[in-house]
């Protein structure tokens, strides 16, 4: 069988596949996103390996080079700062992933919402989504993470621990940045609603919870998944910055927001502690929105 003819027998997820491959950037990309979490997620085996304790603080250690069982060296209070950055790609990366999907399945409900359901329902809910984009959300973000969670009757020792300004986080970027996943869910629902398929599930009495996730949810799928690569990079970037001016993740908990934030008053002395987790904050973006790049590609309709 020649190479068009099995294009033309192949799936339309293969094609889109074969359309990804192509684009090398967007392959580099993926390759780079996939080497960053395998690097993140090698932390506690290294740390296991080496005999080392990542939040172990040892002053006589300050600033000390890289060695055989340090191989970055160690920062201000003495920690290794390989491990520190291993840990806190997970923490980064894991808030990336965790505030994009919980994004994702708000945007996707107010979008089928109103795309399904027309009228008065959709203006409602698309007024809210533009009053939600009207906002500035930078000092948005800032002013939600700077919320006092103990004047909400949690714990001092859970408000002041690693997990809750972990979920957090999450909670107040997922809470914000759901609106283009619910514009493009909107638009493609629009389109669909009428169609055969979904007209033959109403008339056979299928209800509306069906429908939405039967027939009309799988056919807006490909936009969903493009919508979250491009999201996924501007998350990871919000998180960052929100840990670079103090309301993100509290240290000791690593993240390379925080490290990087730790950094600024070192980068004379020690620049390095400030160059290593911003050159990862920059290369996952850049990875993640090449990614991006090349989904929009792969998944353009004219180019079935």
């Amino acid at each position: 069988m020649t190479a068009s003819a099995m294009t033309l027998h192949a799936s339309p997820w293969q094609r889109r596949w074969a359309r990804f491959r192509r684009n090398r950037t967007a392959l580099a990309g993926l390759c780079v996103l996939i080497g960053l979490i395998m690097f993140s997620l090698a932390a506690f085996p290294l740390e296991a390996f080496l005999g080392i304790d990542a939040n172990n603080a040892d002053l006589l250690s300050r600033f000390d080079p890289p060695s055989a069982t340090n191989w970055l060296g160690h920062d201000e209070l003495g920690r290794d700062v390989l491990i520190r950055l291993m840990y806190g790609g997970q923490v980064s990366l894991a808030v990336g992933f965790a505030a994009t999907f919980l994004g994702a399945v708000i945007g996707i409900s107010i979008g089928l919402a109103a795309g399904y359901f027309g009228g008065r329902v959709d203006a409602l809910l698309m007024r809210f989504t533009d009053g939600i984009i009207a906002l500035p959300l930078l000092p948005l973000l800032i002013v939600l993470a700077a919320i006092d969670l103990t004047k909400l009757g949690f714990s001092t020792d859970f408000a002041r621990s690693g997990a809750a300004s972990f979920y957090r986080i999450v909670l107040i970027i997922a809470l914000i940045d759901w609106t283009r996943i619910a514009r493009l869910v909107r638009a493609s629902t629009l389109s669909i609603r009428e169609r055969e398929f979904v007209l033959a599930a109403r008339v056979s009495g299928a209800g509306t919870i069906r429908i939405l996730l039967r027939s009309v949810l799988p056919n807006v799928i490909a936009p969903i998944i493009v919508a979250c690569s491009q999201v996924l990079g501007s998350v990871i970037l919000f998180e960052a910055v929100l840990s670079f001016l103090g309301f993100g993740i509290v240290p000791p908990t690593p993240s390379w927001g925080n490290m990087l934030n730790n950094a600024q008053e070192l980068v004379a002395t020690a620049p390095l502690l400030a160059i290593y987790p911003g050159l990862f904050i920059f290369t996952t973006v850049i990875a993640v929105n090449f990614i991006g790049d090349g989904l929009q590609d792969a998944f353009d309709p004219r180019a079935e």
